[in-house]
């Protein structure tokens, strides 16, 4: 990842990510979970069971919070998570990752990781005073939740199309408005 500048160090970015994405994805069966996985990897153990699969999908209100908070609630929050989990933050190098944090281990259970992957992200986000870029998509009846990780935090819509239905909306409201009304 050299010579790419990041918002926040990659394994920062990655778990935002992957919670903004659990967060609006239902999680139906496992093989959903198995999907998701592979969209959004996880380098520790996986049970593959219908319990892992609960206690995942269980994360999704919780992680949905993160995006209603104000930062002293925030706070608040993910120092209750990093508590329950007992965090013991190591450099980790693995895959083709170069040095990251992982602050629990491997063989803990993956929403246990997941959580603790989000909270420490969390930490950073609230350290570099970057609360704003957790949004909620600003398409009209979307509700889904992202992170603008982009230089100009000018990223307004989820993953989910939203972006594209804006445009063609708004492509449409100019082509009525210009048919009502056409120049003299």
């Amino acid at each position: 990842m050299t010579g790419v500048k990041m918002v926040f160090a990659h394994d920062t970015e990655s778990a935002l990510v992957q919670a903004a994405a659990l967060v609006n994805t239902p999680l139906d069966d496992i093989a959903a979970l198995d999907a998701f996985l592979r969209d959004h990897p996880d380098s520790g153990v996986r049970a593959g069971t219908r319990r892992e699969l609960d206690e995942v999908r269980a994360l999704r209100p919780r992680f949905r919070r993160f995006w209603e908070l104000d930062e002293d609630e925030l706070v608040e929050t993910v120092n209750a998570l990093l508590r329950e989990s007992n965090p013991l933050p190591q450099l980790v190098r693995h895959d083709d990752w170069p040095y990251h944090l992982h602050a629990i281990s491997r063989d803990a259970p993956l929403a246990e990781r997941m959580t603790v992957e989000a909270a420490m992200a969390l930490v950073d986000v609230v350290r570099a005073e970057a609360l704003d870029r957790l949004r909620v998509c600003a398409y009209p009846g979307c509700g889904n939740v992202l992170v603008d990780l982009s230089k100009n935090r000018s990223k307004r819509f989820c993953d989910g199309g939203c972006g594209n239905r804006a445009a063609v909306s708004a492509y449409r409201a100019r082509r009525a408005a210009l048919i009502q009304s056409p120049e003299p």
